[in-house]
């Protein structure tokens, strides 16, 4: 029989230590699951395997742990699950929507800086792809891929999204919900991101790619996660049409910042966690600093 309960998930990035932010998410998402009588999930998101470091997976298993976090067994590793990206890769292969790229980061930036008219900006602020190697022959696509050049795998965002309005009957969005379960209908613009990449050499899958797979196979039904992923839904609404994938319910909660107002970062190496534990901090009083008086 079905387990009728709602499903959500905390799902860190084994690249680092976790921080004060991380710690919010975690503890959003585990009162989240108590309101909505659900379950709670913790996902490891280690598809980046130049970063990933067991070390920190461990970490992440004893902070969670120190903060008074339960999660059900066992943890998706995404590591484990190569295969299930592959295939999610292959069905949006089939409709004719990815191509592969060449092009290295640099020269990216510097087509984007010629490009007449500028080609713009994604939501992250990266520049957009200006198109360089779609249209490609796949005759010579594949000489090269045989050769063994490094490509990544790019999709056709017009080509999908023009898809998606069709299989969708008109324009797409998703549901977000507060933590008084109150329903706002979002629309969601994924052109903004232009022709986003989904695998590449050193990541079998990427984040959005493995998102999107992963929620559905997990039976997810409520995403809590941080406002810097606000816009990031667009494109994850798009694959779960493409792909006739279940749509969760979206929550994007408020960012743990700086005295500055900057977003707590892994890569500014923002005090982490261990590092708080080892000055003496207690898991009572971290949550309490965070608003999360229950525990």
């Amino acid at each position: 029989m079905t387990d009728p309960r709602p499903v959500l998930r905390f799902a860190p990035s084994p690249n680092g230590e976790l921080h004060l932010g991380h710690a919010f998410s975690a503890l959003f998402t585990q009162r989240m699951a108590r309101r909505l009588g659900g379950r709670f999930l913790l996902r490891i998101e280690n598809t980046d395997l130049t970063r990933y470091r067991p070390e920190f997976e461990a970490w992440i298993l004893e902070d969670l742990a120190w903060l008074g976090i339960a999660w059900e067994e066992p943890v998706r590793r995404q590591s484990d699950h190569l295969p299930d990206y592959a295939a999610t890769l292959d069905r949006l292969r089939a409709l004719g929507l990815l191509y592969p790229c060449f092009a290295s980061r640099k020269e990216i930036a510097e087509a984007a800086d010629r490009a007449l008219p500028p080609p713009g900006r994604d939501p992250d602020g990266a520049p957009l792809y200006p198109g360089l190697y779609r249209g490609t022959d796949p005759a010579e696509a594949a000489r090269r891929i045989a050769a063994g050049e490094p490509y990544a795998l790019r999709l056709d965002m017009s080509r999908a999204f023009a898809l998606a309005l069709r299989r969708n009957g008109g324009p797409l969005a998703f549901e977000s919900f507060d933590e008084n379960a109150r329903l706002v209908r979002v629309e969601v613009h994924p052109l903004r991101w232009g022709d986003v990449v989904l695998s590449g050499k050193d990541r079998p899958a990427t984040y959005h790619l493995a998102v999107v797979t992963d929620d559905a196979l997990q039976g997810v039904t409520h995403v809590t996660r941080g406002m810097d992923l606000y816009a990031a839904t667009d494109i994850h609404r798009l694959l779960q049409v493409l792909l006739d994938l279940p749509a969760p319910l979206y929550c994007h909660h408020p960012l743990i910042r700086d005295p500055a107002g900057r977003k707590l970062s892994k890569s500014e190496r923002d005090k982490s966690l261990r590092a708080l534990r080892a000055e003496g901090a207690t898991a009572e009083a971290l949550r309490r600093q965070l608003g999360f008086d229950e525990g």
